[in-house]
């Protein structure tokens, strides 16, 4: 059976704002016969519809499960589809579709199975002063529990080859997804790159992200799943 190529895949929640505008921008920036997903994660607006207009295929969530059970949706597509690469990609506005090539760059040339786009190398001045503070904390936890340096435990740009698609199994199904892909990076041994990534922060993607009340509260939830 011949692979598919690349799925971009695109978690949203009630982003109906944007979404259209972030599938039309990704369509231009990725090759012809590139698919894009969007996992409508039980939005109660008109997400699902107009990802559909845009062009993308769309699963939808019955209920809100998270951005992990959204991610590992999308991921669990991608094995069964048969894709040779994915890449995650989030749906507020806050990554440049433009970087895509840039990210895929590294599997392409397979020199690693996991790409993580990193904000800090190119706009770490750009990162509000909150979001910093997340941000380490988030790397520190990473480096204490599993081992691994990063620059950038948060970013929602990352990218998957065959192996990695065929290897990583998510159980978390909120924001502590991010932490859990390093996990799953270090329990299968994938071969990890980070590559300079430009951020766009404006008022509607911050208030998207994850949220510095429920910081310390992902960091618990992390500990009790992945060792419990």
């Amino acid at each position: 059976m011949k692979k598919n190529k690349l799925l971009v895949i695109i978690p949203a929640f009630n982003e109906d704002k944007v979404i259209g505008k972030t599938i039309t921008a990704v369509m231009a920036a990725v090759p012809e016969g590139t698919s894009v997903l969007v996992v409508d994660d039980g939005s109660n607006d008109s997400t699902g519809e107009l990802a559909k207009k845009a062009g993308a295929i769309v699963l939808r969530h019955p209920i809100n499960r998270g951005l992990g059970g959204a991610l590992g949706t999308g991921l669990y597509w991608a094995k069964i589809k048969d894709f040779d690469w994915c890449v995650t990609f989030d749906a507020d506005g806050q990554h440049d579709p433009r970087d895509l090539a840039k990210v895929l760059e590294p599997l392409y040339s397979n020199s690693a199975d996991v790409v993580v786009g990193t904000r800090t190398k190119l706009g770490w001045r750009e990162i509000p002063g909150d979001r910093k503070f997340i941000l380490s904390l988030s790397n520190w936890l990473t480096w204490w529990l599993f081992g691994i340096k990063t620059s950038d435990s948060l970013s929602g740009f990352r990218a998957f080859n065959r192996r990695a698609i065929e290897k990583i199994q998510l159980r978390t199904d909120r924001m502590e997804v991010s932490n859990e892909f390093f996990s799953e990076i270090k329990r299968h041994k994938l071969r990890l790159a980070e590559v300079p990534i430009r951020v766009i922060y404006t008022d509607y993607s911050r208030l998207k992200g994850q949220k510095n009340s429920n910081a310390v509260d992902v960091g618990v939830k992390l500990l009790l799943r992945l060792f419990r």
